[in-house]
């Protein structure tokens, strides 16, 4: 265990002075490096490249329980607690950043509606309920508006848009993507923040129109709208927050990337027993 210690850190320490450390002799550690390598060290070594090509091809955002079920259905087994025993050694880990806080401007003069969803994020089928959030995304030429529906049965954005002004064209345009790829039968719920873009006359109207219940979270309270807080939590953790814009069109077409190839497509959900939103959504569908 010594010797493999010695081996893993020897490019940030001295191979004499971990020796030293473990009162061991530096001729013992190199007639341990002379000796064939064991099946197991094989194996690992393999392991970790496979783990590595997870890693990397996934944004570096994979921690291991995603790299072991990205592993396993390439039909690769082996025990998560192996997974990440070797992440460890090597310096692999998901990139991370602190929460971050979200402000909405609820103050106006439109109607609120009531909190029909009432913090119960379930649905038992796609396109029974749907929740929204707006976040902002800086860049050298100032801020860049974003506004996301969820499917809250599979985590599926549904709908998107972005804007460099904070007005309800942005969640009109995100309502409207939405309505034109998922044509929801009425008796969807759309369930947001008090925010004026969602309250707005306009807004209203095309949620009116299409038979969608509108459905708003109480006064300052995170937690109603806790499923679209998390998904922004994720695209600051995994890709804005390691990113320095220089143009808003710079911003727009990473956050495309983001949202379409790999968080809908791609990226693998706990919640989702380790499926990606649209592998979900088809496999609810022969199911």
């Amino acid at each position: 265990m010594k010797y493999l210690f010695i081996q893993e850190h020897r490019s940030r320490f001295r191979v004499e002075k971990m020796c030293r450390v473990f009162a061991i002799a530096r001729s013992g550690y190199y007639a341990w490096m002379r000796r064939e390598k064991s099946t197991r060290q094989k194996e690992n070594e393999q392991l970790l490249g496979n783990i590595k090509n997870v890693y990397l091809l996934n944004r570096q955002v994979y921690g291991s329980p995603r790299i072991a079920a990205a592993l396993h259905a390439q039909g690769i087994r082996c025990g998560k607690n192996r997974i990440a025993r070797l992440m460890s050694r090597n310096g692999i880990k998901a990139r991370t950043v602190k929460r971050y806080r979200i402000t909405t401007k609820s103050k106006h003069r439109f109607p609120v509606a009531p909190n029909i969803v009432d913090r119960e994020f379930t649905a038992r089928a796609a396109d029974r309920l749907w929740v929204s959030d707006i976040t902002y995304i800086g860049t050298r030429e100032g801020w860049l508006y974003l506004a996301v529906i969820l499917d809250v049965f599979s985590r599926h954005v549904v709908g998107w848009a972005m804007s460099e002004r904070l007005y309800d064209d942005l969640t009109v345009d995100a309502l409207r993507q939405a309505l034109v790829r998922r044509r929801p039968i009425p008796g969807l719920i759309f369930h947001s923040d008090r925010g004026s873009q969602y309250a707005s006359g306009r807004f209203r109207q095309w949620l009116k129109s299409y038979k969608i219940m509108q459905s708003m979270s109480g006064m300052g309270n995170c937690y109603d709208n806790a499923m679209a807080e998390s998904f922004f939590h994720t695209l600051k953790t995994e890709l804005t927050q390691f990113e320095h814009y220089e143009t808003r069109a710079a911003a727009r077409q990473s956050i495309f990337e983001y949202i379409e190839m790999f968080y809908n497509r791609i990226r693998r959900h706990s919640a989702l027993n380790y499926k990606s939103p649209l592998e979900y959504e088809r496999m609810a569908m022969v199911a």
